[in-house]
């Protein structure tokens, strides 16, 4: 730990979290830019919906492809440069995007966002281990989690807003790409391990170190970190892995589809996509905060981190069922609602999954693991959002949600079985 002295305060930890959390915010903003402006941009460049989910397939690809690059990157260079790639590249993406004239460039720029985008949740993962106790971690990853929902909820407004001043879409993605640079400014003035922070306190560095049994493990395979092969050798990185990979398309159906759901199905124009979109996200982030805060509550009480997690995690896969009933309703605000119930649901589910990896494994393989559970939810989100548009073109969205709202409690099944007891692995699981 960095001893020499200065100004130092209590609660570094939350400043770290409170900017991976605007981090994921930009990160959420420039996401919905796209799917927010659907209508305008489709009716611009003569997109089906079939066209449109591969789009947003291109998206996913690479979002794929880079959830476990990315954890290594973030592994190997660490936390501060790691985000600081991340950063560039998507904000970057998200500019080109303007001068999109047709489906291929615009799948191109996809790709390159999604590229960039996926490095926010291994690097969260990461920064969560590094600067947060075990029985802190879940409220830790509710904050930057809530950045997703937050992201979600003010995007609708701000992006309608740039696009109305503006009169065309395209100055609405350099707008909204630049927010990273300016995020780039504070973050490497902010920013350092736990070991070298020049504003962190003793007490505080403590708290942070404090787990015993944590540190002895991590201490044994320091010197040799875990490669992706060894760490799919273990039942619990598989339990991660296909976990996502069935229950995360529930979260990306709605993120990519649901202004064009309120456009085709209940007949919402540009302004009422605005007024009402960001609703179910409102629910997303209490269900982030609300995730995090029972876990740690419960472990608090004397809960194992077993039981904790488990409980949570299965209390949220009983919630996102609810989708169902959004399939048939013709009340657009009742939809809405039951759409919001499903997003709280997703957030407490993923909130506590996404701590799993710090559970099993040392701190030296966190990124890692996080990266291969994203592989997993990025391959399922793309096979799932991809066959949505051919649905939709040739069916409608029932089916749809339908399936949707089965796939959370089928996926925790998977999980749980898989996984067994949470508690630091201890060897190879054949």
């Amino acid at each position: 730990m960095n001893e020499t002295s200065g100004f130092k305060f209590n609660g570094v930890r939350w400043v770290i979290i409170g900017m991976v959390f605007f981090a994921t915010l930009i990160n959420y903003i420039d996401r919905l830019t796209l799917s927010v402006l659907a209508p305008l941009i489709m009716a611009d460049l003569n997109l089906t919906n079939t066209e449109y989910g591969g789009i947003a397939t291109w998206f996913l690809l690479a979002y794929t492809i880079s959830q476990s690059l990315s954890g290594k990157l973030y592994d190997k260079i660490g936390i501060k440069k790691g985000f600081t790639v991340s950063i560039v590249v998507w904000s970057v993406a998200a500019m080109l995007h303007a001068f999109a004239t047709g489906i291929r460039s615009l799948s191109f720029f996809r790709f390159i966002l999604g590229l960039g985008e996926a490095g926010n949740w291994p690097g969260a993962a990461k920064t969560v281990a590094e600067w947060f106790p075990a029985k802190q971690r879940a409220f830790g990853m509710a904050i930057f989690n809530s950045g997703a929902a937050i992201g979600s909820i003010v995007a609708p407004p701000i992006i309608v807003g740039i696009t109305a001043y503006f009169g065309h879409w395209y100055e609405t993605f350099i707008i909204t790409g630049a927010l990273g640079f300016i995020w780039l400014i504070f973050w490497w003035w902010i920013y350092d391990s736990p070991e070298n922070h020049k504003w962190l306190t003793k007490q505080e560095y403590d708290l942070i170190r404090s787990d015993d049994d944590e540190q002895k493990v991590d201490a044994a395979v320091e010197v040799k970190p875990l490669g992706w092969f060894e760490l799919l050798t273990y039942r619990q990185t598989w339990g991660i892995v296909l976990a996502r990979f069935l229950v995360d398309p529930v979260w990306w159906l709605y993120i990519t589809w649901l202004p064009l759901f309120l456009n085709k199905v209940h007949g919402f124009d540009l302004k009422q996509i605005a007024l009402f979109a960001w609703v179910p996200y409102v629910a997303a982030d209490a269900g982030s905060l609300f995730g995090g805060w029972l876990s740690g509550f419960l472990i608090g009480r004397g809960w194992t981190v077993n039981n904790a997690r488990k409980v949570v995690i299965g209390f949220a896969a009983c919630l996102m069922p609810a989708g169902i009933l959004a399939a048939y309703t013709s009340d657009a605000m009742q939809a809405l609602a039951l759409i919001g119930v499903v997003l709280f649901g997703f957030q407490v589910w993923i909130n506590n999954v996404q701590t799993l990896p710090a559970d099993f494994f040392p701190k030296s393989a966190v990124g890692s693991v996080a990266g291969l559970g994203g592989t997993g939810a990025g391959i399922g989100s793309m096979i799932f959002i991809f066959t949505t548009g051919w649905v939709v073109d040739n069916f409608s969205y029932t089916p749809i949600l339908v399936t949707a709202g089965l796939l959370a409690p089928i996926g925790t099944i998977v999980l749980f079985v898989l996984m067994g007891r949470i508690t630091k692995v201890e060897g190879k699981v054949n």
